[in-house]
Parts: C-alpha cells; structure tokens; sequence
C-alpha cells in the first residue's frame, strides 16, 4: 500500500498593522535628528546635559554664592567687606586651633595610610599562608557600622577602659584618652584601623599590573629586593599612590563624624577639628565667616592636591614615556 501524503499545514504570518502616514513620518524625523546630532558633534553633549545641569545647580552656582558671602557683611545688608572676613577668621584663636590640629592630624595619619597599607600589600603580595583571611580581617572594620565602632573605641580608651587596664600591667598610670594631648593618637588609630584595608586592596591591584617580564629581566640580571622595589615597581605604583594619597587625605576631613560622636560639640582642644568649627559656625547662623572658611579649606586642599599631581607627574614621567 502506498503512503498517503500528509498535507502540509501553513502556518499565516501575522499581519502587521499599517503604519500611518504621521507614523512614519515621526520615525522619519526622529531619526534624522539623530543623524544630524551625531554629525555635527552634538550628541555626546546632549548626553552629558543632566550631568552637567546636576553639577552645575548642586555644586559650582552654590560655590559662588559662598564666594559672595564670604565677601559681604551678612546676607541681609549684602554690604561689600572684600577681604575683612578672611582676615577676621585668619585671626579668630577658634579656627587657628581647629586648622592646627586638622593639618596635623592629616599630617600623621595620611602618610602611615599610604606606607602601611603599602607595606601590607607587598607582604600579601609574596604569598604569605592564610592570605585570604588576612585580608578579609584588614577589610571587616569597612562593615562596621560607625556607632558600633564609637563605642568599641569609647570601652577601649575610656578612662576605667581596657587600654588603661593593660597598661597598669605594665606600671603607667590611667590617661583619660580623649581628654588629654593623647586625644590625636586615638583618632589616628581609629583613622587606620577603618581606611588600611581599602587602601591594601587598592595596592594590590597596582602589583598585579606591573609587567612580569620586567620583574623576571631585572631578577635575571641580578637586581637586588631593594632594587627592584624603589627603581621599578614604586615608579610603577605612582599613580595608585597618588590616588590612595588624596583619597586618605579626603577621609581624614571625614574623622569628623567619629570625633563628635566621640567627644561632642566642644572636645578637648587637641580634638577640636575645623569641622567642629564649621558645624558650632553653622549653628550660630555666622554664614560670613562659615563661608569664608569654607573657602580658605578649599583653597588649601586645591594647593595640596595640585602639588601631588606635579610630584606624580615628574616621578612618573619615564614610565609612562615607556
């Protein structure tokens, strides 16, 4: 018997709506529009416009009005004073002790940042055993929320605290910590024990990009450990020291928040910050002479962080030639 032929089953294409004529025509311009923005050059800028318009309505048009502030008797009268209110906070004994202790504080705890957190990678880096848990201890006080670290540093460093208990031990007499000169050591402390593990991390990743064969050449050739640290691999690591150096410079304006949770509003004179002076400024509604500050601080960080920049610049110079 012969096989009957199934038939085969059409399958109907679903039919498209038609499109109107304002349909297409909309289409049409739409796409010419863009074609015409992406050939003059515009598109990018479009793109960038909410950007730009965030910054500008939240950043640079209110860094003017603290530049005019700064420069007027009080924001009522709107009287212009120039320069007096810079030279009214220059001499206020206040905002001298709280620039003192902040550009010392930075001064400290900035570079045992960057070299520690070096130090700590370079040592991670030569495949020490547990690496991992070394590193997830040095990167745990990043999830610590910041009360629970206040009141770990208050039982520390209090007076009947376990810092005094240990060293009792030893025969030195009680120290109220964050009442006495000592104050900064703690901030210091506390300061690394939160940025050291970031900062590593970061350092790591520089290490790992240093071109191997060069390290293998300079090994080969009979270079000495100290060699090849501070002729290869430190030039390399310029950028990212540049980098770690102004982020840990940003962070130590932000031990503010640890400090007044701390200390409050009035601390001992050694911890009395140039935000603690912003922030009592602020709330006695003294905005010419907030602003004015504001603006001597900003002055200050835009020299700091544009020497680095040149420091960088001629430091690393031959390596990005190469």
């Amino acid at each position: 018997m012969k096989k009957q032929k199934v038939p085969k089953v059409q399958t109907v294409k679903p039919v498209k709506p038609a499109e109107n004529a304002a349909d297409r025509s909309v289409k049409t311009a739409v796409k010419k529009g863009v074609k015409k923005l992406k050939s003059d050059g515009a598109f990018p800028y479009l793109c960038l416009a909410p950007s730009l318009i965030g910054v500008m309505i939240f950043f640079i048009i209110p860094f003017f009005v603290i530049i005019f502030y700064s420069m007027v008797d009080n924001p009522i009268n709107k009287d212009f004073v120039f320069l007096d209110n810079y030279i009214a906070i220059v001499k206020n004994t206040a905002f001298q002790r709280a620039a003192v202790n902040t550009l010392t504080f930075s001064a400290i705890a900035v570079p045992l940042a960057v070299v520690l957190s070096l130090m700590l990678a370079m040592l991670l880096d030569c495949k020490i055993p547990f690496v991992s848990q070394f590193r997830t201890s040095f990167l745990c006080p990043m999830m610590v929320p910041v009360a629970s670290v206040v009141l770990i540093w208050q039982v520390i460093f209090h007076y009947n605290g376990v810092m005094n208990d240990f060293l009792a031990n030893f025969g030195i007499e009680k120290i109220d910590w964050l009442k006495s000169t000592q104050g900064q050591l703690v901030i210091v402390a506390l300061f690394l024990w939160k940025n050291l593990g970031y900062n590593m991390i970061l350092f790591l990743s520089a290490i790992n990009n240093i071109p191997s064969d060069l390290m293998e050449v300079a090994t080969l050739e009979g270079a000495s450990p100290f060699y090849r640290f501070f002729k290869i691999k430190l030039r390399y690591l310029s950028p990212t020291i540049l980098f770690v150096t102004i982020l840990s410079l940003i962070n130590s304006f932000k031990v503010f928040r640890e400090v007044y949770l701390l200390t409050g509003d009035y601390p001992y004179d050694s911890l009395y910050m140039l935000q603690h002076f912003m922030n009592n400024t602020f709330r006695n509604i003294d905005y010419q002479k907030l602003s004015s500050a504001a603006i001597l601080m900003a002055v200050v960080m835009i020299i700091i962080i544009g020497g680095l920049f040149i420091a960088e610049n001629k430091f690393g110079e031959d390596v990005e030639s190469d």
